[in-house]
């Protein structure tokens, strides 16, 4: 036995499809809750920025605060899941994003609703974090595909129906706004019952385990400069300006130190020697890649939906399904021939073949693309999603330690998150500025004065009140101006193609998280016992 472990009653065995079922449903109901927090205020929150009389830049805030604290906090609690017990640290960040939601639900004022925001950001990190290392620790990469495909479509129904969901508490006038942040309150309790009759792990106390406090500030510290940069940027000020000369350089500056404390302390929150292992790098380049290519770019096709083609809301929401039904059925495929077969790269690869052609693809829509051609665009970027997106974290969590699963894990989503914010931030500045310019030609062309009313991704038109000259250059300047945030997402996925057939395939194991885990331990007891015999 070492000295920072403490002795275990017996050694785990494998679960029971039926024993994973169940402890999923926990899981699930939890990872339903982080994806309705996102999408269910959506339709919403112009109808709360306007009750609660605040601000443009309030509106961006409500929206970058959930964003800033779970991105930041992802590999804090990826970290903490290595040393303590994951069960308990799920139910916490359950707790605290009922927390922030009553909180959020009874605000009367901006400035609470941001704070609540902030709270629901950091339990929602958890839950994007420990969903997936859990999975890990209880159910072997040589099955894990399986389960894929219950990841998909937990995200595709809350991903569908959040706005609808959002849209109808909204218009019903004795529930009200309110009710958006109120509704995953069932949902998150439910999930904390569910994974205390459900999820069964040994608990492993690690009695020398401490936290990089230090380190842990750092990163988070640095990580928010860049992230609150990124997402400012282009919109509150300029990119050349010197808010942009202060926030990366603070950034940049924290992030070295990080780096400096996290290389010399004995519990790093991320640990920088995972990095040596090739396929951890990898697949973190190829997650980071994934996100500024896939988020980046469809974050923008309601908006497409709603002024280009005129959709309401509920129909925009509507519109997405053939893309979440195509990464369902792909990652659910997938997971089953990977998990019979015992192969994976060729599904990397084949993804992210498909994901850049899907881009591609959608880099020659306009005002005039039928719903017909371009549900099969988006279909094609859901399934090259759906077949690269989740097999990236197996076949990093195939590759390391299973005392590092949850490191490794994290770092993935984390990447991953920072990737969805970057592109996001910097194709909505592109966004912004074509839809601006093409506006302006279109109305000179026209003959018609331009009043500066070129909008951007905070300032859309209401089309039902322009007049149809004005309606058919906005329609057409939204058109051309999506294309060519996909025709810019495009090369981005064309690298993570790259960076995805240099990871070379290994065998996947057919042990789990948890069985390795006491498999290293015994490993590490008979190491100490022969030092000691010698």
């Amino acid at each position: 036995m070492t000295a920072t472990q403490a002795p275990q009653e017996a050694p785990p065995t494998a679960m029971t499809n039926r024993q994973i079922l169940q402890a999923m449903s926990g899981l699930m109901a939890g990872m339903f809750v982080a994806i309705l927090a996102g999408t269910v205020v959506a339709n919403a929150l112009p109808t709360i920025i306007a009750d609660l009389g605040a601000s443009q830049s309030s509106y961006t805030w409500v929206v970058t605060a959930e964003l800033l604290a779970m991105t930041a906090t992802v590999p804090l609690w990826g970290k903490l899941s290595d040393l303590f017990n994951k069960k308990l640290l799920l139910q916490l960040s359950l707790g605290m994003f009922v927390v922030g939601s009553l909180l959020a639900g009874f605000s009367h004022g901006v400035e609470l609703l941001i704070f609540s925001r902030v709270v629901q950001g950091i339990g929602a990190g958890g839950l994007t974090a420990l969903a997936q290392v859990v999975m890990a620790a209880i159910i072997p990469p040589r099955r894990l595909g399986k389960y894929a495909g219950i990841f998909g479509a937990v995200f595709a129904i809350g991903t569908v129906a959040g706005p609808l969901v959002g849209g109808v508490l909204v218009d019903t006038s004795w529930l009200g706004w309110r009710w958006c942040f109120f509704i995953g309150v069932p949902f998150a309790l439910l999930a904390i019952a569910l994974l205390q009759r459900t999820l069964r792990l040994p608990t492993v106390v690690r009695r020398e385990a401490k936290i990089d406090f230090l380190g842990a500030f750092l990163i988070v510290a640095g990580v928010c400069a860049l992230l609150i940069w990124v997402t400012l940027a282009g919109n509150e000020f300029d990119w050349a300006s010197w808010q942009t000369a202060a926030l990366t350089g603070a950034g940049v500056l924290l992030l070295v130190a990080a780096v400096f404390v996290e290389a010399r302390t004995a519990e790093p929150v991320i640990p920088l020697g995972i990095f040596r292992n090739r396929t951890v790098t990898l697949t973190t380049v190829a997650s980071l890649l994934v996100g500024v290519a896939m988020f980046g770019g469809t974050v923008f096709l309601s908006q497409y939906f709603q002024v280009s083609l005129g959709k309401s809301p509920t129909v925009a929401g509507l519109m997405s399904l053939p893309m979440i039904l195509g990464l369902l059925v792909s990652s659910t495929v997938a997971g089953q021939l990977i998990s019979k077969s015992g192969v994976w790269k060729r599904y990397l690869v084949a993804g992210a073949v498909i994901m850049t052609v899907g881009l591609g693809l959608l880099s020659t829509i306009d005002a005039d693309t039928s719903f017909t051609l371009l549900s099969v665009y988006m279909a094609v970027l859901g399934i090259g999603v759906g077949m690269l997106m989740q097999n990236l974290v197996l076949a990093a969590q195939n590759d390391v330690p299973a005392s590092e699963l949850g490191a490794a894990t994290s770092v993935l989503s984390f990447f991953r998150s920072m990737g969805g914010t970057i592109g996001t931030s910097v194709l909505g500045a592109i966004l912004a500025n074509r839809v601006a310019s093409e506006m302006t030609k279109g109305l000179d062309a026209a003959g018609i004065p331009s009043g500066g009313d070129g909008g951007g991704e905070n300032s859309v038109p209401d089309m039902s009140t322009l007049p149809e000259p004005v309606r058919q250059i906005v329609e057409h300047a939204y058109g051309v101006a999506t294309a060519d945030l996909f025709l810019i997402a495009t090369p981005c996925a064309l690298l993570a193609l790259l960076t995805v057939v240099f990871i070379k395939e290994k065998p996947l194991k057919t042990t789990s998280g948890m069985e390795r885990l006491a498999e290293e331990a015994g490993a590490t007891t008979e190491t100490d016992k022969s030092a000691v015999g010698s």
